[in-house]
């Protein structure tokens, strides 16, 4: 199983801190930081939350996470991506990754 992380691209540009605090809290998912004033958000995993490539393939994993600040950017964290999704889909984070084994 495989872990991928990276910033995210929203379909709207207007989406951000206040649309992903309303998402966690319309689908009863607890936050595991929120701090209004900054607008800095970091939440909990739900598997209510569909993540898309940049090709239009849906990511799925165990698990996932968001990040981020309205004045900066939003990061997500994928876990437990199945191996043969990761590596069609992630072909050189699986041979970056292989490759620090054969260095050695």
């Amino acid at each position: 199983m495989g872990v991928v992380l990276g910033e995210i691209s929203f379909f709207d540009n207007n989406f951000g801190y206040k649309e992903i605090k309303e998402f966690w809290y319309n689908n009863n998912v607890e936050l595991a930081s929120d701090y209004p004033k900054q607008k800095l958000i970091s939440t909990m995993s739900t598997d209510k939350l569909k993540i898309f490539s940049e090709d239009g393939i849906e990511i799925k994993g165990d698990g996932n996470q968001i990040t981020g600040m309205d004045n900066d950017k939003f990061e997500i964290s994928i876990s437990g991506i199945p191996y043969l999704i990761y590596k069609t889909d992630f072909p050189n984070l699986l041979k970056d990754y292989e490759n620090r084994f054969n260095e050695s």
